[in-house]
């Protein structure tokens, strides 16, 4: 029988033996799978942040002094008509005032 305690002591160490090497070959894969994991992670936060930032097209400054100088001219050509409607205005009245002399003068028989 002590023999038989011996075989039964025997294989116990081995298998808590055997049972230490499985849990650390456990954890090495583990900690393998886990550098993978994050690998790829970051891999995709890469490719996820690159798509985020698009490049900015140069400024065209051409067209952009196009369209100032278009506006530019476009006010200068409304402020050249209000001010010919302001001149033409009272040219008018003036002009009706001395056609209204002429018509009541010519009325009236005094030429």
């Amino acid at each position: 029988m002590n023999d038989d305690v011996q075989k039964a002591l025997d294989a116990a160490s081995a298998a808590s033996q055997n049972s230490e090497q499985l849990e650390m070959m456990r954890a090495a894969m583990l900690g393998q799978a886990m550098g993978q994991a994050m690998a790829q992670a970051m891999s995709q936060q890469q490719a996820q942040h690159s798509c985020q930032h698009s490049r900015r097209e140069p400024v065209n400054v051409g067209k952009w002094l196009a369209i100032g100088g278009a506006a530019c001219l476009g006010g200068l050509g409304l402020a050249v008509g209000f001010l010919a409607v302001a001149i033409a205005a009272p040219c008018a009245t003036v002009c009706l005032l001395i056609l209204r002399s002429v018509w009541r003068d010519m009325r009236d028989g005094r030429r």
